[in-house]
């Protein structure tokens, strides 16, 4: 990934040209193009990060290739979708990470969540916070501390516990996740690919339906606990498993006889790849919603 560098030596060895300055003029559209332009210079990409204009300053502030210059007065923007951009951009440095992720507005800290430059210091500050949402984004993070994902079983929040539950790679986590009281916590636990297969045989005893039915449609179940789980009392349970990519066509086959006519139909139907099995949802990197307009999303006319 790139890295926030001062302007000055880095450009002087490399004899690029990219400190000429380049002079802005034109109206605002001018500028926005100018502000996009791969080969506008660094020094001109400083200059605009001052323009009077959001969408000349956001398009600076999602530029990778932005000069440390410009981006760390952007991560004072008085607009919070400059401040969103320069947290989302993968060359914003630690130091302005971590301001960001105190940002007052809620998008402007889980867009830092979703940066790939995010680093340990971060992922502290992020478990520490009160922002519940920014937790939950904090579980599902691929690399994260044990230290961190211990203090995340704790959490005060089922849902953040669920999320760790889902997408945690850490087996200890896992262990200690089975055994929450809150159904929602291990029935995420139930949707991890991770589990061993005794761990998902003692999730197929769990006395929650929902627990039960997750477990069947997110992972293959050895042929001791599907002889078991075709016969659930649960209707939910064996609906489930007639249209999950996990079963075995025998199994379903026998789910075809069942006694309520719901389950016998959905596992005479079923197609393979025909949508129902329900796999594990990738971690959530906070997107604002894009109804409110071009102005959001950087199309349109600049002002």
């Amino acid at each position: 990934m790139g890295k926030q560098q001062d302007v000055g030596a880095a450009d002087r060895h490399s004899g690029s040209g990219t400190t000429a300055h380049r002079p802005i003029g034109g109206n605002a559209d001018a500028r926005l193009a100018l502000a996009q332009d791969p080969t506008t210079p660094q020094m001109t990409l400083i200059d605009l990060a001052s323009d009077p204009s959001v969408l000349v300053r956001k398009a600076v502030a999602a530029r990778a290739d932005a000069p440390a210059q410009a981006l760390r007065p952007l991560t004072r923007d008085p607009d919070r979708q400059v401040r969103e951009a320069v947290a989302r951009n993968p060359s914003t440095s630690i130091a302005n990470l971590m301001r960001l992720v105190k940002d007052a507005d809620r998008w402007v800290r889980w867009a830092v969540a979703g940066n790939p430059a995010c680093d340990e210091s971060i992922r502290r500050v992020m478990s520490e916070t009160s922002d519940k949402e920014l937790r939950g984004l904090l579980a599902e993070s691929p690399e994260l501390e044990p230290e961190l994902a211990a203090r995340l079983i704790d959490d005060v929040s089922p849902e953040v516990r669920e999320r760790l539950a889902t997408h945690t790679h850490d087996p200890d986590v896992i262990t200690a996740l089975l055994a929450d009281r809150t159904a929602r916590v291990r029935k995420g636990v139930a949707r991890n690919p991770r589990t061993t297969a005794e761990q998902r045989s003692a999730l197929a005893a769990d006395p929650v339906v929902d627990v039960r039915a997750a477990l069947v449609r997110a992972v293959e179940l050895s042929d001791a606990d599907l002889a078991r789980l075709v016969d659930d009392r649960a209707v939910q349970v064996r609906l489930a498993m007639a249209t999950s990519e996990f079963v075995p066509q025998h199994i379903r086959q026998t789910l075809a006889r069942d006694a309520d006519e719901m389950v016998a139909s959905a596992a005479r139907d079923y197609r393979p790849g025909s949508g129902n099995a329900s796999a594990v949802r990738a971690p959530r990197i906070a997107h604002r919603p894009s109804a409110a307009g071009a102005s959001r999303s950087g199309g349109g006319t600049a002002r």
